[in-house]
């Protein structure tokens, strides 16, 4: 019987043994997690670049504490963000305070003035008499001349180009002007008289689109030489001179 009564006296003492035994195990097991939780919790912040407080757990709960207002509120995010965390506060249970936006009302004030005019959208009137239809004939001729195929009656593209130009301005000047079209050809192989009909033909191709761009065909006057015109070109191009009716 004793030795009944001395084991009944050893169970409460295992007993106790057992249980101080596992609450020792448990609290290694739950301050193991806490510390993992709070390293990768920490490492988490420091990724994001948020530094200046500190995370602790009890558990599995996180609380945040001395993190700028600012910063607060993503701390948090982040930190609820990571694996085994369950919740997570901020130290005192204030909300953080959100990001401060600063809004710049648009400006009110005026754009510079200019002091200069703007530029004058009015065009220069057409001449009116006969010299000045003449010089701005000349200076358009000699920008773009009127010119043809060799040995042909033929206009060049661009001295098509040229003819029409010329028909706009003939076009819009005074009524009582006429004009007189020269063709030019050199010297060639046929001789002055066939010099002089293809000088005579280039007159009367340009006289066609003159007449097709609105030029009154009574003010046209149509003349053929076996010269060339002097400048570059002379033997394929034709002339145009102004005259008073």
């Amino acid at each position: 019987m004793s030795g009944a009564r001395g084991w009944l006296r050893l169970i409460p003492v295992a007993l106790l043994v057992t249980a101080v035994l596992a609450g020792v195990v448990t609290w290694v097991r739950a301050d193991g997690i806490e510390g993992d939780l709070a390293g990768r919790s920490r490492s988490a912040l420091a990724a994001a670049g948020i530094r200046g407080g500190d995370v602790s757990f009890s558990g599995r709960q996180a609380t945040l504490s001395g993190f700028p207002a600012d910063q607060a509120g993503r701390a948090l995010g982040i930190v609820q963000g990571v694996e085994g965390v369950e919740s997570a506060a901020v130290s005192g249970g204030a909300a953080p305070n959100p990001p401060s936006v600063t809004t710049t009302p648009p400006s009110t004030t005026s754009p510079p003035s200019s002091s200069s005019a703007p530029p004058s959208t009015t065009s220069s009137a057409p001449p009116t008499d006969r010299a000045g239809v003449q010089d701005e004939l000349d200076a358009q001729l000699a920008d773009t001349p009127i010119e043809f195929k060799p040995n042909t009656a033929q206009l060049t593209p661009a001295g098509t180009q040229a003819a029409r130009a010329v028909a706009k301005l003939l076009k819009d000047a005074p009524d009582d002007l006429r004009y007189r079209i020269t063709g030019h050809v050199g010297a060639g192989p046929g001789g002055r008289a066939s010099a002089v009909r293809l000088s005579q033909s280039r007159a009367r191709a340009v006289v066609r689109l003159l007449t097709a761009g609105g030029v009154p065909a009574n003010r046209l006057l149509v003349r053929g030489t076996g010269t060339a015109a002097p400048g570059e070109g002379g033997d394929r191009r034709v002339e145009i001179t102004v005259e008073e009716r």
